[in-house]
Formats: structure tokens, sequence, C-alpha cells
């Protein structure tokens, strides 16, 4: 997993990068409050993930036994492609980016999803096998 904490600390400081451009760069060239608010959508879950990522990596450093390192591993990666197809592609859009890239931001949004599930997944296949040694 070392490359994980790398790709968390880019993408945590280009999710600061960029909600920063949009509060000042871009504040009088967003079309509307619509384009507004789906950057800073963009933003908000782009950060989240980048936290999400660096938890998830530094967590089996504290108790590796609460979760199995596979599923971690498999969650991080899928919240990276959610950071990139879901944020990616809604930057894009408020941008005036193609219309093509509207239904690229839910592939990403179930990247997302998959990276939780994962989470869920691990803890509960670490606890039955906890439970089985008892």
């Amino acid at each position: 997993m070392q490359i994980l904490p790398f790709i968390a600390s880019v993408i945590g400081a280009s999710g600061v990068a960029m909600g920063a451009f949009g509060a000042h760069a871009l504040e009088s060239s967003l079309a509307s409050r619509a384009t507004t608010a789906v950057w800073e959508t963009a933003t908000l879950y782009h950060l989240v993930h980048a936290l999400a990522i660096l938890i998830v990596v530094l967590f089996p450093a504290s108790s590796s036994r609460s979760l199995r390192l596979p599923e971690l591993r498999r969650a991080a990666w899928c919240w990276v492609a959610g950071v990139v197809l879901f944020s990616g592609s809604l930057y894009a859009l408020a941008l005036g980016g193609p219309s093509w890239l509207g239904p690229v931001t839910p592939l990403g949004g179930l990247a997302f999803i998959a990276g939780w599930i994962l989470v869920s997944s691990g803890r509960l296949t670490a606890e039955d096998s906890h439970r089985d040694r008892a």
C-alpha cells in the first residue's frame, strides 16, 4: 500500500486547490448557481474521499486485526476511481465540457459506493474470522 498514501495526499491537495480555484478564479465565470453547486459537490466528494483513502491507509497500522487489508486496498482504489470519474466529470461539466461526460458521473458514484461496501465487507469478514477463532 505504499503508493496509496502518496495518492491520498495528491488527491487531498488537488481537492483543496480545486475548491479554491472554484471559489476564487471561477467565481465570475461559472455560469449559474447550479454550476457553482456542481463544482462544490465535486469538491466535497473529492476531499471526503481523499480523507477516506488516507484513513484506510493509516488504519491498518493502528489496528490490522479489525479489517482485512485486501478489502481496504480495494476500497481505496475504488475511491481513487470515484474521485477521477465522479469529481472529474463534474469539474469538466461545470467548465462547459461535453455532455457525454454526464453518464460518467454515476460510474464514479458507483465506485464510491463500492469502496464503502468493501470496507463494510472487510469488517464483517474480520469479525466472522475472529469469532471462529474464539
